[in-house]
C-alpha cells in the first residue's frame, strides 16, 4: 500500500472502495503545526462533513504513515492527541476506528432516540403547543418585519428585559430589567463571561464533571480549568475553599439544579458556604442554572446568597427547547452589566429580535408557563420511568429531570467500563455519553449520561432503556 489514491479501508461489515487520506498529505504539508497536531483536527472535520462516519475504521498506523509520508511514531502520537479529544477509541483486534456522535434507535419512520444531547421532551399535540403555534403566527403577521431585521443594542428592548426580569423573578426575586441581558443562548454568555472574568494567569473553579461545552469553551479561549471534588450532592464547599487559598481564582462555575450529567440539586447548606466563600475571597459566580426551572421547587438561587458577585444565567433550551435560543444574565449591578454587554458584543453581536418577540409574546399571555406545566408533567413520567426501570443499577434521577446517570460497576478485567457499554449501545443503535465527556480532573467515573427528551415518545423511552438493560 504505496499511494493514498488507491487505499481501500475495510471498516466494520462495510469495505469502503477509493477512501482517499490524499487530503490529510496536502494539509499537513502546508500546516505550519506539527504533524500531530493536524492529524486530530482532520479527523474532526471528516466527521463533521462526512467524510468518515461514526464506527468506521481507520487504517493500520503504519499504513497511514506510509501514505501520509510521515515517521510512524508521529502518526501514533497524532493518533493519541486523537484519543485524549475523545474523536477515536482502540480496541484489540479492531484497530483504531472513529467514535463522533451516534443517531440512536431506528425509530418512527427513521427518526432516533438521540441520547446524546440534553434535550427537553416535545409534547406534540398537547394544547399549549397549538396556543404557542397560534401565537407566533399572529406575531409574525402583526410584525414591522424591517424593524425585527435591523440592528439592535445588545440586551433586548426594554419591553423583553422588563418580561424577562418578570419570569425569572420567580427563582431570583430581586431580579430587575436594569441588569438584565437578554442573550442568543446560555453557551453563548458562557463564553462572554468567561473571557471577561478569567485573565492571564487565573483558573476558572469547575465541578470535577461539568457541561463539555464549558469545556470547549475554556479550551478555546486557553483557561485553566480547576476542578473541584464532588459527592451525591453536587460541589464540596471545602474544595473551593482550599483552591482559593492555593489558586489565582478568577470565578467558579457551576450547575447547581438536576446537575449535568450527576442530576444533583445543591443542598441550601451548601449553596451559603459556598456564597460566603465567594465573598470572603471576592470570587465571582458563575450560576448557571439552565435546568432550574423544571423543578417545581427548588433552594434559593446563589444569587440570593451572593447578589454582589453573582452572574445568574438561564434560559429556555432546557424546557422550551434548544432551537429557541433565547437566555438570561442577570448582572451583579448595572457596571457589570453593561461589561457583560460589551462582552458579548463582540462575540454574539445580538440576539435575534424575531425570537425575542416570540418569546416575549409567550411569556405576556402566559403560553409560556403552560408549556412549562406540560413539560414538567412530562419530565416526571420519564423521570419515574428511568427510577423504575434502572433503580437496581444504581441510577440518579430528580423527579422532574429528563436525564439521569448510571453508574457503572468495574472490575479488573470488566467489560463494564463507560467506553466498553457505550460500545454495545451503539451496536444496539442507542447512543448515551460516558463519564470522560464531563471530566475534568482526569479521573471520570465509570457510568454514563442518559437523556429521554426530545422526540421520543413514551414508547421510545422503553425501548430505549431496555436497550440501555440489554448492553449492561
Amino acid at each position: 500500500m504505496t499511494a493514498a489514491s488507491s487505499h481501500a479501508i475495510s471498516i466494520g461489515n462495510r469495505h469502503t472502495e477509493g477512501m482517499s487520506f490524499n487530503h490529510w498529505a496536502t494539509r499537513i504539508k502546508s500546516s505550519a503545526l506539527p504533524a500531530y497536531q493536524v492529524i486530530p483536527d482532520l479527523i474532526a472535520e471528516d466527521l463533521r462533513q462526512g467524510r468518515l462516519a461514526p464506527r468506521e475504521r481507520l487504517p493500520p498506523l503504519r499504513d497511514l504513515a506510509v501514505i501520509l509520508q510521515l515517521n510512524y511514531t508521529t502518526v501514533v502520537r497524532g493518533f493519541a492527541e486523537a484519543r485524549e479529544r475523545g474523536l477515536i477509541a482502540s480496541r484489540p483486534g479492531l484497530g483504531s476506528y472513529v467514535r463522533g456522535s451516534f443517531i440512536g434507535l431506528p425509530l418512527r419512520a427513521g427518526t432516533g432516540a438521540e441520547m446524546t444531547m440534553n434535550m427537553p421532551p416535545e409534547i406534540d399535540g398537547h394544547p399549549a403547543m397549538q396556543k404557542m403555534k397560534e401565537a407566533a403566527a399572529d406575531v409574525v403577521a402583526g410584525a414591522a418585519m424591517h424593524d425585527l431585521m435591523r440592528y439592535q443594542d445588545f440586551g433586548g428592548t426594554p419591553h423583553d428585559r422588563d418580561l424577562g426580569a418578570r419570569w425569572l423573578a420567580q427563582w431570583v426575586p430581586h431580579a430587575v430589567p436594569e441588569r438584565l441581558l437578554i442573550a442568543p443562548g446560555i453557551h453563548s454568555v458562557l463564553l462572554g463571561l468567561i473571557s471577561m472574568l478569567v485573565k492571564p494567569g487565573q483558573s476558572l473553579c469547575v465541578e470535577a464533571m461539568v457541561y463539555p461545552g464549558l469545556k470547549a469553551i475554556a479550551a478555546q479561549l486557553g483557561v485553566q480549568l480547576q476542578p473541584l471534588a464532588m459527592d451525591l450532592d453536587g460541589l464540596i464547599p471545602d474544595e473551593f475553599e482550599s483552591a482559593c487559598k492555593s489558586t489565582p481564582v478568577a470565578a467558579i462555575y457551576l450547575c447547581p439544579n438536576l446537575h449535568n450529567p450527576m442530576t444533583a440539586t445543591l443542598p441550601m447548606g451548601r449553596r451559603e458556604q459556598i456564597a460566603d466563600i465567594a465573598l470572603r475571597y471576592s470570587v465571582p459566580i458563575i450560576e448557571d442554572d439552565a435546568y432550574g426551572m423544571l423543578p417545581a421547587a427548588i433552594p434559593p438561587a446563589l444569587a440570593d446568597f451572593a447578589p454582589e458577585l453573582t452572574y445568574y444565567v438561564s434560559g429556555m433550551s432546557k424546557w422550551l427547547g434548544a432551537g429557541v435560543r433565547t437566555a438570561y444574565v442577570l448582572a451583579p449591578n448595572l457596571a457589570s452589566s453593561q461589561r457583560v454587554a460589551g462582552a458579548m458584543r463582540a462575540t454574539t453581536v445580538m440576539a435575534s429580535p424575531l425570537i425575542n418577540m416570540l418569546v416575549s409574546r409567550w411569556l405576556q399571555d402566559g403560553t409560556a408557563a403552560e408549556v412549562l406545566d406540560a413539560i414538567r408533567a412530562e419530565c416526571r413520567w420519564r423521570s419515574n420511568l428511568l427510577s423504575q426501570r434502572l433503580a437496581d443499577y444504581g441510577v440518579r434521577t430528580q423527579p422532574h429531570g429528563f436525564h439521569a446517570w448510571l453508574p457503572l460497576e468495574t472490575s479488573e478485567g470488566s467489560e463494564n467500563t463507560a467506553s466498553e457499554v457505550a460500545g454495545r449501545l451503539r451496536d444496539l443503535g442507542v447512543a448515551a455519553v460516558a463519564g470522560s465527556a464531563f471530566c475534568t480532573n482526569r479521573q471520570p467515573p465509570e457510568g454514563l449520561r442518559l437523556c429521554l427528551g426530545g422526540s421520543l415518545t413514551r414508547d421510545d423511552c422503553s425501548r430505549a432503556i431496555n436497550a440501555v438493560i440489554e448492553a449492561i
